[in-house]
């Protein structure tokens, strides 16, 4: 009995993506506010993926993150996954960590609840982005908090940028222009 509840929360908070399929829009995830975040409710936009933390020395991301948000709101969606995978930089609970956001940076873009990015327990929706054969344009390894992705208005891989590219570089904004 146990293990079918384990199987019908995992389906519950799975993708409804095949293996393969290259867009996101069959992801459903839970949010870190208790509902679901339906990434179908995006198409027509662009969507930058974010794996974040609180405590990390890319944390001040935040605020450039919710700047390009407000700026490019009418084309791009930006979701916050939330993960304590590198040096227990994100510790907190859902609460705290979304107080902590909305407090410290003023974030309104879509936050996730708290998943893992890396390793064994990784959450389906970051399996699909990191893996060219399920998200078919590149491989892509998480190394640190702030990895951004970048999806076109049909929910399939753009580009993949490490930690250290600002959400407001000309990397990431050439895309939205």
């Amino acid at each position: 009995m146990k293990y079918l509840l384990t199987i019908a929360v995992a389906i519950m908070f799975s993708a409804f993506t095949l293996p393969g399929d290259p867009s996101i829009h069959g992801f459903k995830v839970k949010s870190i506010e208790g509902g679901t975040i339906d990434f179908s409710k995006f198409k027509g936009k662009k969507i930058l993926v974010v794996n974040t933390a609180s405590k990390c020395g890319y944390t001040p991301q935040y605020e450039a993150l919710e700047k390009v948000y407000e700026e490019y709101k009418d084309k791009l969606v930006i979701v916050g996954f939330p993960a304590n995978n590198f040096g227990g930089q994100e510790p907190g609970a859902d609460s705290e960590i979304q107080e902590f956001c909305k407090a410290r940076f003023g974030v309104k873009f879509p936050l996730a609840s708290k998943v893992s990015v890396k390793g064994d327990d990784t959450a389906p929706i970051y399996k699909w982005l990191t893996s060219k054969t399920q998200n078919g344009v590149l491989d892509a390894e998480i190394k640190w908090n702030f990895n951004k992705f970048l999806l076109d208005e049909n929910g399939k891989m753009i580009a993949y940028f490490e930690s250290k590219v600002k959400p407001d570089s000309e990397e990431i904004l050439k895309f939205l222009k």
